[in-house]
C-alpha cells in the first residue's frame, strides 16, 4: 500500500516539473505575503479600500443607495464619457457601415483584452496598476515603463476634460470670458472632488456622471431630430483619405481606452472574482450606446455634424446638453484623476503604516500628488487646446497599448508554453499576435495623423483665450 502512495507521489511529482506553468506558480507562491493582495488584511484598518461591489448584495440594508457603491457605477463613469461626444462625427467621416463595423468590433476586442486583465490580476493578486503587471512581464524595467505610460494616458485624459470643460462654458456663456479662466476653474473643481482617498467615495459621484452624459446625448437626439439640420444624402460608405479615417479610427479606439484603469478598480473589490459581471454590463452597454447615439446624431446632423457632438444641436438645446453635461465632464475625470493618484500613492507608501492610516503623512502625500497631476493636466490641455486632435493622440500613443498590445502579452506570459497545446490554445494564440499588430498598427499610424492634424489645424494655439466652442 505504502509503495504504492509513493508511486502516486512521484507521478504528481513528476506530472508538476512537466507543467510549465509550475515553476511560475511556485516563484510566485514564495513572494512575501504582504504581496498576496494589494491593500493586505483591512479588517481593522482606519482606511479601508477593498469596500466595492459590482451589484448592492454586500449593503447591510439593500436599496438603491447600493448603486452608488459599486465597481459597475466607477467603470461606467470613467469609460461612458468624452469618448462618446466625438463619434458621431466619426461616422461622418466613415460612412455608417463602417463606422458601425469598427465600433462593434473594437468594443468586442476591448471586452475580450479587458476579461484578460482580470485573468492576470487573479493570477497575480498583488497587481494594482499598468507598473505592477509591467514587473511580472519585464521586471524593473518593465514597471518603469508601463508605469510612466499609465501615468501619462491618464494625464492626457484628465487633460481631455478640462479641455471639454472649457469648450462647454463657451458655448453656455457665449465665449464669457478668457478660455484659460475657464481651464482653471475646472482644474480647481477636479482637484477639490479628488480629494477623497478611497474608490467608494469616488463611486457616489459615479452614477451622477452617467446620468448626466445619458441625459446629455438624448437631449442632442432629440434637438437634432427636431431640428435636421442635415437636407442632404446619407452615406453608407464614404470616400475618405487615409489621414481622415485614420483620425476617425483613432477617437473609436478613444472611447474604448477605459482598460487602463481596471487593475485599480479589481483591486478595490471586496470579491475580485466579481469584476466580469461588471465588465460584461459595462461593454454590452458603452457598445449598444456608442452605435445608437453616433447614428442617431450622424442621420439627423448629416456632414454638418460636430466634435464634441453637442454642438450639432440648435444654439438653446446645444447650452442645456452642455448644461447638463458638465457633471459628466467633470466627474470623468476625477474617476481618471483617482487612478493616476491612487497609482503614485500606492507606489509610495506600499507595505507601510500609513497605506492605511489618516495620520499627515498619509493626507498630506495624497493632497499633494493630487494638486500636482492636476496642474500638470491643466498644463496639457492648454498646449493642445484641440478636442479631437488631443484625443486623436492619446489614443494613439498611448490607448493602443493600454487597451490592445499589453492584455494580449498578458495573456502570451500566462500561457507561455502552452501557446499549441490545443486547437483552442492555438486559436487565441494566434488571436493575441493579431490584436498585439493592431496595437502597433494603432499607435504608427496614429501618432503620424495626429501629428499631421495638430501641425495643420490654425486653431491650435496654446494658452490661449480664444472661443474654442
Amino acid at each position: 500500500m505504502n509503495s504504492e502512495i509513493n508511486s502516486c507521489q512521484m507521478q504528481v511529482s513528476n506530472q508538476r516539473e512537466s507543467d510549465p506553468a509550475s515553476d511560475e506558480e511556485k516563484q510566485y507562491e514564495k513572494q512575501p505575503a504582504e504581496y498576496q493582495d494589494t491593500f493586505g488584511d483591512e479588517e481593522y484598518a482606519e482606511v479601508k479600500y477593498k469596500v466595492l461591489s459590482w451589484q448592492c448584495g454586500f449593503c447591510e440594508h439593500p436599496g438603491f443607495c447600493c448603486l452608488f457603491r459599486t465597481n459597475l457605477a466607477v467603470m461606467v463613469a470613467e469609460t461612458v464619457s468624452l469618448g462618446i461626444l466625438s463619434l458621431p462625427a466619426v461616422v461622418a467621416v466613415l460612412g455608417l457601415v463602417p463606422a458601425v463595423i469598427l465600433l462593434l468590433g473594437i468594443g468586442l476586442l476591448a471586452t475580450y483584452t479587458g476579461y484578460v486583465i482580470g485573468q492576470f490580476r487573479w493570477r497575480f493578486p498583488h497587481i494594482q496598476s499598468m507598473a505592477d503587471a509591467g514587473e511580472v512581464l519585464l521586471g524593473k524595467v518593465g514597471r518603469e515603463f508601463m508605469g510612466t505610460g499609465q501615468l501619462l494616458l491618464l494625464l492626457f485624459i484628465m487633460a481631455s476634460h478640462i479641455l471639454t470643460f472649457t469648450v462647454a462654458m463657451n458655448s453656455i456663456t457665449n465665449h464669457g470670458t478668457c478660455s484659460i479662466v475657464f481651464g482653471v476653474i475646472s482644474m480647481a473643481v477636479s482637484c477639490i472632488l479628488s480629494l477623497p482617498r478611497t474608490m467608494t467615495n469616488v463611486s457616489y459621484l459615479s452614477v451622477a456622471s452617467f446620468i448626466s452624459i445619458f441625459s446629455a446625448v438624448m437631449i442632442t437626439m432629440v434637438g437634432v431630430g427636431v431640428k435636421k439640420p442635415w437636407q442632404g444624402e446619407i452615406h453608407a460608405t464614404v470616400d475618405t483619405s487615409l489621414y481622415k479615417a485614420f483620425l476617425a479610427v483613432c477617437n473609436i479606439v478613444f472611447s474604448f481606452s477605459g482598460n487602463v484603469a481596471f487593475f485599480g478598480f479589481i483591486s478595490e473589490l471586496k470579491d475580485p472574482k466579481e469584476y466580469p459581471k461588471a465588465l460584461a454590463l459595462l461593454q454590452g452597454t458603452d457598445t449598444i450606446l456608442y452605435i445608437v447615439v453616433a447614428v442617431v446624431i450622424y442621420v439627423y446632423a448629416g456632414d454638418e455634424v460636430t466634435s464634441p457632438a453637442l454642438g450639432s444641436a440648435s444654439p438653446v438645446v446645444r447650452k442645456v446638453a452642455y448644461g447638463i453635461a458638465l457633471p459628466t465632464i467633470i466627474i470623468g475625470g476625477v474617476v481618471v484623476g483617482h487612478v493616476a493618484c491612487k497609482y503614485v500613492y500606492v507606489r509610495l507608501l506600499r507595505n507601510t503604516e500609513h497605506m492605511h492610516s489618516k495620520n499627515f503623512i498619509a493626507t498630506g502625500s495624497w493632497i499633494g500628488l493630487t494638486v500636482a497631476s492636476w496642474v500638470i493636466a491643466w498644463v496639457i490641455a492648454e498646449a493642445i487646446p484641440v478636442f479631437n486632435n488631443l484625443l486623436s493622440l492619446i489614443a494613439s500613443l498611448f490607448a493602443s497599448w493600454f487597451t490592445f498590445g499589453f492584455p494580449a502579452m498578458f495573456w502570451l506570459y500566462l500561457n507561455k508554453g502552452r501557446y499549441f497545446s490545443t486547437a483552442m490554445k492555438t486559436t487565441l494564440t494566434i488571436l493575441n499576435v493579431i490584436i498585439i499588430g493592431i496595437a502597433a498598427c494603432i499607435c504608427g499610424l496614429g501618432l503620424y495623423v495626429s501629428g499631421k492634424a495638430l501641425h495643420d489645424d490654425p486653431s491650435s494655439a496654446s494658452f490661449s483665450c480664444a472661443n474654442n466652442a
